[in-house]
């Protein structure tokens, strides 16, 4: 603590813990206490790579609870001498953000319109009638509205004490962002990393954009499945049953199982399919399943990913006639052959398609009996509420191993250099990449996000050059080639034939966010600070990124540094609703983080969420606020007394009562159990340590200390002073990376700086040779005290004529070392007997009163 001349602070008539966040935010910021200040080695520098908050959407008490964990450690880090490079960013740009600002103002993108310098927002928006305005308007509002978003979680993350350092703030959108984001592709690209290809692609009808393998959900899905005949030259049907029959009009063949003898005498041969009267060929594949539906399946380009994969292993003809839009395509497909069934079909959605399909088939006597209703697994982009189409299009991808073996192992070799907090982690790690089938795609058909720095030139016709691109050069980034003219052109060459077109689409959200150890470690930007920080030394984040966040910043720094991004990922569970349910807006569970906040203070917040183990999931209960507020309000009130007693802290060689020493010795054995905890990232058992001795401090010790502190015999009262005064500051520390208000508003009492740069404790600084278990001696005997009071219904402060102490005899010598504490807090006033006995210790007590 401070130095033993230093004067006593005036202390609080009453402690409260009301308005300790506002008090304390504002002199961390004005003293800048969580400052980054560069040191001359990598080896004292602790780096966090923070999750960026999407903050189109709202924080609940989940992101209170993960962020709490890494703010934890990041001070416990501190604490130990390192200078934490704890940045905190935004995560402003992608579909999310593009859905708020569709709603919050009414309009919609309409890239082929003109910008209008003048334009303004509906006064009274209408999501349902959204207004068309150009791209560059619409990304002006994107811009307007993050900002004001980012505000109310800047001043959410001050509340809760984060001590993230905010002159480190980045948003994803920002032009050094772009800067990183484009670099690093344009990197790619030169390596063979990132490739653009036309290819079948998930796409999301709703939203206009393709979708990433990572992005997809399974979801239930209502159907139904149609027994369909296809014919055989000699007449014969051969059934299939599809819960898609509105694909018909695209089959390119009938596939098998090689060992179902039911169609092995099929194989080779071909059947023709009903209405449409288009040839198709039999064939075998090992993906066909023998025991669903009648073992035998069209494949129809595309349905799903399993004709994705029969088209392109049995290089299968492509007759894709869903379009972007999900309708169907309007003119009659050249391959079929009774072109007029298909006149009813033209144009229609696929829920229209369907319907047609099936009354067709009806008609024609190719329906065997009445769909049979079932529910499907269909996938679904994670932001969607449509099943996902597959089409074909041209997209950017960057190689993740999907299809690459060497790559594969090389990623998951990455997987296991990786320290894992909770080590099971790792396995969802390792199932995700070893389940790959495909590469990455990073490109998407949005607006608001990072520009791919790309042109085509075109040809004489007009038609795009694909193969041979017009990279931009990294010295000119950021660039936004819809706006900018590549090198060798001129303006008003765009366009045109001869001339050139930008690449129209913006880089997935997750194309940026996979490389925010670059973004926040100044890659490109700031050599000696990369050089400080990267590869950082945590990253955490919740479990259901894994397979995005995760995996895509390992991917990135794979192929940019040759090496992992960061050296251990922490995992945090999820927060439940007391039905362990997931919370979300549209179960109408989500606990709001201000709420909580403000009732009980962020002190009993930060308690709870530290409560919650990595990678565990937590159900809620607000009651469990109380007790984190019962904790901190126990610490001013503790930390009172015993600021009280002493005009100085005290000194270790003040300390000679046995009973003050054996307190310092098994409080040193805390301090060891909290920082093995913590070195293993396990903070919540840190927590756990120094929360169980503090109780047993107040309601113990102190209470057993308290007579002879406040006028006992000098030496024996200065040695309980010192005692207090030190066991309160290791403490204050020890609880300071969990309750930063109330440990802070206790140590500037009697400190000038503040407690989260103090050093952490150590054992050494308590002192050697005490005895620990006196103190568990002690407690066993104030419950016999207490007890015995408690069951005679008297007042705990009622006298004892005579008390008798009866137990082991190591634990009656050692308690018989302190008779004159236990007299104190006892009141015992007559005589005091100790008797041996292998039993546990008993107190017989008779009260004065009864004498």
């Amino acid at each position: 603590m401070t130095d033993a001349t230093a004067p006593k602070r005036s202390l609080p008539e009453k402690p409260v813990l009301e308005g300790l966040e506002a008090k304390w935010g504002s002199v961390w910021a004005e003293e800048g206490v969580y400052a980054f200040r560069r040191p001359a080695t990598r080896a004292e520098v602790f780096s966090i790579d923070t999750p960026p908050p999407t903050v189109s959407g709202s924080l609940h008490v989940g992101h209170v609870f993960s962020y709490t964990h890494t703010d934890t450690v990041a001070r416990y880090q501190r604490m130990r001498g390192k200078q934490v490079f704890y940045p905190m960013g935004w995560d402003d740009n992608g579909l999310p953000t593009e859905r708020r600002v569709q709603n919050f103002y009414g309009v919609r993108c309409d890239p082929s319109l003109p910008y209008d310098p003048d334009f303004q927002p509906p006064a009274k928006p209408d999501p349902k009638r959204q207004v068309p305005i150009s791209r560059r308007n619409f990304v002006e509002l994107c811009l307007e509205l993050t900002a004001v978003d980012e505000q109310a979680f800047e001043d959410l993350w001050r509340q809760l004490g984060l001590s993230v350092d905010w002159d480190t703030l980045y948003s994803t959108i920002s032009g050094e962002s772009q800067t990183v984001a484009q670099r690093a592709f344009l990197h790619n690209h030169a390596r063979g990393e990132a490739y653009l290809s036309y290819a079948p692609t998930l796409w999301d009808v709703t939203f206009q954009t393709a979708v990433a393998q990572a992005e997809l959900e399974a979801r239930e899905y209502p159907g139904a499945y149609h027994r369909v005949a296809f014919h055989r030259p000699d007449g014969e049907k051969v059934y299939i049953e599809t819960t898609r029959p509105e694909l018909l009009v695209s089959v390119c063949a009938l596939i098998a199982h090689p060992d179902d003898e039911r169609y092995q005498p099929l194989f080779g041969t071909t059947v023709t399919s009903p209405i449409f009267g288009v040839e198709v060929p039999v064939l075998a594949h090992p993906a066909a399943e023998m025991d669903k539906g009648a073992g035998i399946a069209m494949c129809c380009t595309f349905g799903d990913l399993t004709d994705v994969q029969w088209w392109r292993e049995l290089n299968l003809p492509t007759r894709t006639v869903i379009g972007r839009d999900g309708r169907l395509q309007a003119e009659t497909p050249e391959w079929i052959v009774n072109a007029e069934a298909y006149a009813p079909l033209a144009g229609k959605t696929t829920f229209s398609a369907r319907e047609a399909t099936v009354a067709a088939l009806r008609e024609s006597g190719d329906l065997d009996g009445d769909p049979k209703a079932t529910t499907r697994m269909a996938n679904f982009f994670e932001k969607g509420d449509k099943p996902l189409e597959i089409v074909a299009t041209r997209q950017w991808y960057i190689h993740n191993g999907g299809r690459d073996d060497d790559l594969k192992a090389r990623l998951l070799a990455r997987g296991n250099e990786l320290a894992w907090t909770p080590e099971h982690m790792r396995y969802r790690y390792e199932n995700w990449v070893g389940g790959l089938n495909g590469d990455w795609l990073i490109s998407r058909q949005r607006f608001f996000g990072v520009p791919f720095p790309v042109w085509y030139p075109l040809d004489a016709d007009g038609e795009p050059d694909y193969d041979h691109p017009i990279m931009a050069d990294e010295a000119s980034l950021p660039v936004d080639p819809m706006t900018e003219t590549p090198a060798g052109y001129r303006d008003d060459q765009r366009d045109v034939p001869g001339g050139f077109m930008a690449d129209p689409d913006v880089m997935d959200t997750w194309a940026t966010s996979s490389l925010t150890p670059h973004i926040a470690c100044g890659w490109g930007r700031d050599d000696e600070l990369f050089g400080l920080t990267f590869p950082m030394d945590m990253a955490p984040q919740a479990h259901d990124i894994i397979r995005t966040w995760l995996f895509s910043r390992i991917v990135r720094a794979n192929f940019e540094n040759d090496s992992l991004p960061w050296a251990r990922a922490t995992v945090s569970g999820f927060v439940m609703d007391p039905d362990r349910k997931k919370m979300s807006k549209s179960k109408g569970n989500v606990v709001v983080p201000t709420d909580i906040l403000d009732r009980f203070g962020s002190d009993a917040v930060r308690w709870r969420a530290a409560m919650a183990r990595p990678g565990m999931d937590s159900p809620f209960d607000e009651t469990q606020m109380k007790v984190g507020r019962r904790l901190a309000m126990k610490i001013l009130n503790a930390g009172k007394f015993v600021l009280s007693l002493a005009e100085a802290p005290g000194t270790l060689d003040q300390v000679t009562d046995p009973v003050d020493r054996a307190m310092l010795t098994a409080l040193a054995d805390v301090v060891r159990s909290a920082t093995a905890a913590f070195d293993e990232f396990e903070y919540t058992g840190a927590l756990e340590a120094a929360e169980g001795f503090f109780w047993a401090f107040c309601d113990d010790y102190l209470e057993l200390v308290k007579e002879r502190a406040y006028g006992g015999e000098p030496a024996a009262q200065a040695s309980a002073q010192a005692a207090l005064a030190i066991g309160l500051g290791v403490q204050l520390r020890l609880f300071a990376p969990f309750l930063p208000f109330v440990t802070e508003e206790v140590w500037r009492w009697t400190n000038d700086s503040s407690v989260h740069l103090a050093s952490w404790p150590t054992a050494d600084e308590l002192g050697a040779g005490g005895d620990a278990e006196l103190l568990a001696d002690v407690a066993q005997a104030l419950i016999a005290i207490r007890g015995a009071k408690s069951n005679a219904k008297v007042s705990m402060k009622a006298e004892v004529a005579r008390a008798v102490f009866t137990g082991p005899a190591a634990v009656v010598e050692r308690l018989r070392g302190i008779e004159a504490d236990l007299r104190a807090v006892g009141r015992i006033v007559g005589e005091v007997v100790w008797t041996t006995a292998e039993e546990p210790l008993s107190v017989e007590v008779v009260l004065a009163e009864t004498v």
